[in-house]
Parts: C-alpha cells; structure tokens; sequence
C-alpha cells in the first residue's frame, strides 16, 4: 500500500498580513493632540499628512500642508497636494480648533461666529472635501475631535461647547447619509490633556480640575492618539455615530 502523506498541523494561529498602508489627513496636526495623532499614525505604517497654519517643524515622514479651515479655496489646495503626494485621503481627523474663552454677557458675537466658524463649519469644509475620495473608493474614516465640554458644558466657553457639541451631529448625520458606502464617522472627546495650555494653568486651578477626575491624573497626549487610531481602524468598522470619552471617568460617558 502506497502510504499517505498528510501535512503536520499547525495549532497556532495563522500569522496576518499587515494592514495596508493608508492615506491620513489631520488638520491642525502640527503640536499638541494632532501630533499626537499623526504620530500614532505614522508608527502605524500610514501615509500621514497635517495642515497647519502657522508653520513649525515636523517629525520626519509626516507632510505638512498650510491651510486654513475657514477658506475653503485654502482647503481644496491642501488636499490636492496631500492626494498628489499620498492619494485620496482614506482617514481624516478634524482636529483644528481654537477657543475664545469669556463669560457670556462679554463675548461678543465675533467670539462667538469666529469659534464656530473654525471648530463646527470647518469640520464640515474639510469632511465634505475628503469625502469625495471616500464615496468613490466606497470606504473611509472621518474622526472628529470633541471635547468634554461639548458633553456637558463649561462656564464661559458657550461658543467652544457649541461648536464641539455640534461635531456629534455631524458625525450621526454623516453615519446615516454614507454608512451603506463603508464610511464611519465617530467623535472622540479628550478631557483634560497634558499639554502646553494645560502647563500654563495657575497650579490651584489644576489641583481643581484634578479633584473632579476618578483617575486622579491629566491624559496624556498619546492615549488620545491611540483611541483616534483605534476607531479608525478596521477593527472599529462596524462603529458609527458614537461618541468616546477619554477624560478619565470625568463626564462618566456624558
């Protein structure tokens, strides 16, 4: 009898191919929690690119881009360049942002239409420009940059708590308009980050803020970007609309 040959098993598990390397745009991704981002990106393998407005110096590998998210003619600039360098841009995180802080009897309306201007329509600019390349490859990944005080609101920042409350609608209706299409559209909100504006708070005002946080410390920078990383990956594609705190159990999912 001719003896049959049969191939050892393997009771491991099958070794995975890496994913494929994307096309990353981050707005204001020049320091703080963008670069944070962008950082957590590039270890990844990923083709990142960040807008920045005011120039500064980069870590190798990522691609700087001036723009200005209340021009839209500065926008549409900027993704050309990112696509002729990286292609389409499969993965956006709106993260540009600014504040005008004030109580509301002395915030002017400029305060007020200049934060939204930047924070809420700017979003809007940059994810209608993105999607463009989304819809036609029929998969992409928009992350949108909250904070808690869009959850539950924070004394003199009606403005800021406006535009980044307003960033969950966009993400829900965003969810419902292209999820058939492979694209999500998630927000994540950071609470209190170690970062150069944190640094500059009065150190009772920090020992404030600290006394209302369960874990008893500020997040670092790199714990966003890793949660950013996260919903935008291909284990995250069957979450859409949701809203992740990463605030320490400040907000407690609110």
């Amino acid at each position: 009898m001719t003896a049959v040959r049969t191939e050892p098993k393997s009771h491991g598990p099958k070794p995975t191919e890496p994913a494929p390397s994307r096309s990353v745009l981050i707005t204001g991704g020049n320091r703080g929690i963008g670069l944070a981002i962008a950082k957590a990106f590039l270890a990844n393998g990923d083709r990142v690119a960040v807008t920045y407005r005011s120039e500064s110096a980069l870590p190798a590998g990522i691609l700087g881009v001036q723009a200005d998210v209340t021009d839209e003619a500065s926008l549409d600039a900027a993704f050309t360049l990112v696509e002729a360098a990286h292609g389409p841009v499969e993965v956006l995180v709106a993260n540009a942002g600014i504040t005008k802080d004030t109580l509301l009897l002395r915030m002017s309306e400029d305060d007020f239409s200049s934060v939204i201007d930047t924070n809420l329509t700017g979003a809007f600019r940059v994810i209608k420009r993105a999607s463009r390349g989304m819809i036609r490859k029929r998969k992409g990944r928009v992350v949108l940059i909250s904070s808690v005080s869009g959850l539950y609101g924070a004394p003199g920042q009606i403005n800021y708590s406006a535009s980044k409350a307003g960033l969950i609608g966009i993400a829900r209706s965003l969810t419902r308009e292209l999820g058939s299409r492979g694209i999500t559209a998630n927000v994540v909100a950071p609470g209190f980050i170690n970062t150069e504006m944190t640094a500059e708070l009065p150190e009772e005002t920090q020992k404030k803020y600290l006394a209302t946080i369960p874990a008893g410390r500020f997040a670092d920078p790199e714990e966003v970007a890793k949660v950013v990383r996260w919903i935008a990956s291909d284990e995250a594609a069957y979450i859409s609309g949701a809203v992740i705190p990463v605030d320490g159990g400040l907000g407690m999912g609110h």
